[in-house]
């Protein structure tokens, strides 16, 4: 008979909505033709198309491979294949200069409309209508295709959750509730619009330099094919590529909170750009994340910050009168590109003022909360590792998260260099992977206060939520 799902597209879009903790959703995909998205079958559609890699060492250090200490080039997945197979055809390619045994490759935040632009109708194979989401497909998602070893450092999203298929090998995910934020040391240097960093390799954490992360509480799990993992908003994350080859593909979700979210995020570009950018560039420091084309200026970021000033409070009204007229019908959820560190609609259309309410908004307890989440073979919790059983930590799981805002008309505000810096290797294999920037090593031994120091204290998460909540304030009187 017909494959029935566990959840019907309301019941899960429910739970994504609800559900303020990690959890796996199992049997919800099997019939989805993203499933066949191994690397082999990927190659073959893009049909000799190079996209850019991502390289680090797969050697332990106490320091996150934050992207500035990568490498990049140029591949397909034909080259990166045999490379990760190690086939004798690659010594002459463009990996010839990477063993396998000590590097990592990582084609990460591929946007599938970009890299498919000339075969739409592959957007059609991945089917969030499933989850409730109507209208959004694979057009609205990230592909994310890397070896053993490749990694996303331990970051949170500023905007939207996440859902996140696993279609080929296996990922493993470290996961900390917002609560875990200080235990976390957040920076915002390397600098990317919508992510904030931590200084720890969760992975390898030296307690001497953080010894507050000794109080965080990861939650651990290993994704696998044809499972898709919720990241709820704020959830930090590190995530590494356990096998050979490993294909995900995601899709970040709009929130409401992201309105607020944009405010924050405005204050933080222009105090960043521009203490940043008042330092001598002699002293080389790689401030700038490779997905960040270049610092904008203090006026193009005053008026990003106003239109996300004014987005805000146009929600807040749409808010208002949605509720004033709450005997109307459900309208149809906005589909607009959903890519979550870059690209946002700061625009407020109504439909996208009501996807989710603030975690503040809940009048439920926790454990009422998980009372009335169908947890069991079908929708797995993500547990706490000291609590994490057996059965559990066999569940395989892993995957992660880019663009611009755009206002009420379409036009970009916010993220207005959407292409990413191309840092493509040369042929010269002594250039290092492993190569940081100047003053980002915890180790560097320091006589007086650098600017990153200023920096992570002045953009520290708390401190910028509170200057949002004072501007807004200010801004509404």
């Amino acid at each position: 008979g017909e494959d029935v799902k566990p959840f019907t597209p309301e019941r899960a879009k429910e739970i994504v909505m609800s559900l303020q903790r990690p959890a796996v959703f199992c049997n919800m995909v099997g019939d989805w033709p993203a499933l066949c998205w191994n690397v082999k079958y990927l190659s073959e559609v893009l049909d000799g198309k190079t996209i850019q890699f991502r390289l680090g060492l797969k050697t332990a250090d106490l320091v996150p491979q934050f992207e500035t200490r990568c490498s990049y080039m140029e591949a397909t997945l034909e080259q990166f294949l045999a490379w990760s197979c190690g086939q004798p055809s690659c010594l002459s390619g463009p990996f010839s200069c990477y063993d396998y045994s000590k590097y990592w490759a990582y084609a990460d935040y591929k946007y599938i409309a970009r890299i498919f632009e000339d075969k739409p109708e592959i957007f059609q194979d991945v089917r969030w209508s499933d989850f409730g989401f109507s209208g959004r497909s694979g057009k609205e998602s990230t592909l994310w295709i890397g070896s053993e070893g490749a990694n996303t450092p331990c970051h949170l999203d500023s905007y939207g959750c996440n859902l996140v298929l696993q279609v080929e090998g296996r990922k493993r995910w470290h996961l900390f509730p917002p609560g875990d934020t200080s235990f976390l040391y957040p920076t915002r240097i390397p600098y990317e619009e919508s992510s904030v960093f931590s200084k720890v390799n969760v992975a390898n954490p030296d307690l001497k330099c953080f010894p507050k992360f000794r109080n965080s509480t990861a939650h651990v799990i290993t994704l696998s094919p044809g499972q898709v993992l919720l990241v709820p908003r704020h959830w930090w994350h590190y995530v590494e590529c356990i096998d050979p080859i490993t294909v995900s593909i995601n899709s970040w979700i709009e929130l409401d909170a992201d309105h607020e979210a944009r405010v924050e995020e405005a204050i933080t570009r222009m105090l960043v750009c521009a203490i940043k950018s008042a330092e001598n560039p002699s002293d080389g420091d790689l401030w700038l994340n490779p997905t960040e084309v270049e610092a904008t200026s203090h006026e193009v970021n005053l008026q990003y910050l106003n239109k996300a000033v004014s987005a805000y409070f146009k929600c807040q009204k749409a808010s208002a009168s949605e509720h004033a007229h709450s005997s109307s019908t459900d309208t149809q959820q906005r589909t607009g590109a959903s890519c979550k560190r870059k690209k946002r609609e700061a625009g407020c259309e109504q439909e996208g003022c009501r996807l989710l309410a603030h975690e503040s908004d809940f009048s439920t307890s926790k454990a009422e909360e998980l009372q009335k989440i169908p947890f069991g073979p079908h929708l797995i919790q993500v547990l706490p590792q000291s609590q994490e059983t057996g059965s559990v930590g066999a569940v395989a799981i892993g995957g992660d998260s880019r663009d611009l805002l755009c206002g009420n008309e379409g036009e970009h505000i916010g993220k207005l260099h959407h292409k990413r810096k191309q840092l493509v290797m040369s042929n010269d294999c002594e250039t290092p992977a492993h190569q940081m920037d100047s003053d980002s090593s915890p180790h560097t031994s320091q006589t007086a206060l650098s600017t990153n120091d200023l920096l992570d204290c002045l953009v520290n998460p708390h401190v910028i939520n509170l200057v949002a909540q004072l501007l807004l304030e200010r801004t509404g009187v």
